[in-house]
C-alpha cells in the first residue's frame, strides 16, 4: 500500500499523498520524496484507488472530487504504523484533501500537522473559485510550501487570502505547480529549490516534534 522513503527510524513520518493527474511515482513525487529522505525524514507515498485503477486498466478515468477521497485517506493514516509523529500532506490535490481531515485528526492525537507541496488555491484560470474554506479556520499546525508564480494561487493571490494563523506559506521564487523554477529569470535551478524545501519541511516538522508529545502539542 505505501512506498517507503527515508530512515525507517526516524522521528517524523511525512504521509503523502499525489496530485489529480500524476501518480505517486510520478518525476515530480519522487524528486521531492528524494529530497525530504535526504535530510532525515520517512516518506510515506500511498495512492488513491482511481489512480491505482489506470495502472491496471489503462484508461485514464478523471479524479473523483476531492471531497470524496476523504475516506480513502483516513484509511491511510489508520493502515501507517510509525514509532515516531506523524504528519499529513500531499501534493496538489492530495494536499488539500489532507487538509479536509487534518483538524479532527490533530485534535484527537494522531497528526502532528498538515505539509502542502504546491497547494491548489483555486482552479487555473479561475482565481474566484477558492479552496481555502477549510484553510481560513484550521487548527493544526500547517506548512504550504508554494512557487510564486504557481497557476494554482500565485504569491500576489494568496496574499489577499483569509488563513488561519497555524497557516505559514514558504515561498520558492519563481517555482511553478512543482516548484520548479526558471533558472534564466531566478538563478535558482530545480536542485536549488528541492533543497531549500526540504532543510525548511524538516526544520517545520522537528519543530513539531520538540514541542510535543505525540501529536505535536507541547507537553505537561
Amino acid at each position: 500500500m505505501f512506498l517507503f522513503d527515508g530512515p525507517a527510524d526516524a522521528d517524523v513520518t511525512v504521509l503523502l499523498a499525489h496530485g489529480a493527474g500524476a501518480p505517486m511515482d510520478s518525476a515530480s513525487m519522487n524528486r521531492m520524496t528524494t529530497a525530504l529522505a535526504k535530510v532525515g525524514l520517512r516518506i510515506a507515498r500511498f495512492e488513491f484507488d482511481y489512480m491505482a485503477s489506470r495502472r491496471n486498466s489503462g484508461a485514464r478515468r478523471p479524479p473523483p472530487r476531492a471531497e470524496a477521497l476523504k475516506t480513502e485517506y483516513l484509511a491511510a493514516v489508520d493502515a501507517l504504523q510509525s514509532n515516531g509523529q506523524i504528519v499529513i500532506g500531499g501534493k496538489s490535490m492530495g494536499g488539500r484533501v489532507a487538509s479536509m481531515i487534518a483538524d479532527p485528526l490533530h485534535a484527537s492525537s494522531r497528526v502532528a500537522g498538515l505539509i502542502c507541496l504546491g497547494y491548489p488555491f483555486h482552479p487555473v484560470g479561475k482565481p474566484d473559485q477558492l479552496r481555502t474554506a477549510q484553510l481560513a479556520t484550521m487548527q493544526t499546525p500547517t506548512l504550504i510550501v508554494q512557487g510564486t508564480r504557481d497557476p494554482f494561487g500565485t504569491r500576489d493571490e494568496v496574499a489577499a487570502y483569509k488563513l488561519s494563523k497555524t497557516v505559514e506559506i514558504f515561498w520558492l521564487e519563481d517555482g511553478d505547480h512543482d516548484l520548479a523554477p526558471r533558472k534564466t529569470v531566478s538563478g535558482f535551478t530545480m536542485a536549488d529549490h528541492l533543497a531549500t524545501m526540504a532543510a525548511h519541511v524538516a526544520a517545520w516538522a522537528r519543530r513539531l516534534a520538540d514541542h510535543g508529545g505525540p501529536n505535536g502539542r507541547r507537553a505537561g
